[in-house]
């Protein structure tokens, strides 16, 4: 008779099967149920000596593999790894935060356990704030569901994201039939197409255009359709402060870092004098030097990725950008 799946063996089993082979953390009691799963799993276990470390840890984890996990008991853990979450959320590192909580049952007649702060879903609602998305896996019947829900907005906005596992329901079967959910997302093919045209349009009549690579190339994974993009378009590339090491600093497209009067003067004043700023990826925050200077925006938003379409006018650099798109875009890394 085949065994029914316990909701923190699924758990397991999907971090596991997104990449993740590491899990960070400090154990208490709260999440010492699901701390025993982890020990008899294909996950190995990274304790460290606090756990903002571990967020921390697993934050740089994230950046480096795609997807990182820190694993802490309630409150007195949790809320030592706001600060970390909220990094993760500033600088778009998806971390999945994965919390022990007070079981249940035992929270019939509201009664006070300790590390509780106010009520039960205090910590939750703290970390709704700070991810992109946030459950408690407190029904059997829907907690595979809401583990591929969370899992995937970790992976499509590349944040971090919360699951509260209440201790005795950490080794409860799910549901026995569930398979995981595959979320599949469409662009709007017309509106791409326009988007793509305009900017085709614009680096068709620039004299000096230059790429903005941003930390949005890093977290999709986009850096060699980015070199893709420069070799066969002969148009340089500057990366923001978070974008560092897009592209080898010994590349020949490669310019520098541009950090407006923190960087390089002779990165500013190419990237200033440009009349067409490609920016990938990028962050679009108050810190805009060239805004500041007078230089006259015209910026080309590309984000996250290449889009498809066809070039109907323009001629030289932007024509060779445009014919060349739809191999960028659709060759395999």
């Amino acid at each position: 008779m085949r065994q029914e799946k316990s909701i923190g063996d699924y758990l397991i089993q999907r971090l596991y099967a997104h990449g993740v082979r590491h899990v960070f953390g400090i154990p208490g009691d709260y999440v010492l149920g699901f701390y025993e799963q982890l020990l008899r799993s294909r996950l190995r276990i990274v304790n460290t000596c606090d756990e903002q470390g571990a967020g921390f840890a697993a934050d740089a984890y994230a950046r480096v593999r795609g997807l990182g996990a820190v694993c802490i008991t309630y409150c007195v853990g949790g809320l030592k790894v706001a600060n970390t979450t909220a990094e993760a959320f500033a600088e778009k590192s998806p971390v999945v935060i994965i919390s022990g909580a007070p079981g249940m049952k035992e929270r019939e007649k509201n009664p006070l356990l300790h590390h509780k702060v106010r009520e039960f879903d205090t910590q939750k609602r703290i970390f709704e704030q700070l991810t992109i998305a946030a459950t408690v896996l407190s029904d059997p019947q829907t907690a595979f569901q809401e583990i591929d829900r969370v899992l995937h907005a970790a992976l499509r906005y590349k944040r971090p994201v919360y699951l509260e596992l209440p201790r005795d329901l950490a080794a409860e079967p799910g549901m026995p039939h569930h398979r995981p959910t595959e979320i599949h997302e469409r662009s709007d093919e017309r509106t791409r197409c326009e988007a793509l045209a305009e900017a085709v349009d614009m680096i068709n009549t620039a004299r000096k255009p230059v790429i903005l690579a941003g930390v949005e190339v890093h977290r999709f994974g986009l850096q060699n359709t980015l070199l893709r993009l420069a070799e066969q378009t002969n148009i340089p590339v500057a990366a923001t402060l978070l974008g560092k090491s897009v592209l080898g600093d010994q590349h020949p497209f490669y310019m520098g870092v541009y950090a407006g009067a923190m960087g390089r003067d002779d990165v500013r004043r190419y990237v200033e004098s440009s009349d067409c700023v490609i920016m990938l990826g990028v962050f679009m925050t108050d810190v805009k030097p060239w805004q500041r200077q007078g230089v006259r925006e015209r910026f080309v938003p590309a984000d996250k990725r290449l889009s498809d379409g066809e070039n109907r006018r323009g001629g030289g650099r932007g024509r060779c950008a445009l014919r060349r798109c739809r191999s960028v875009h659709s060759s395999p890394d």
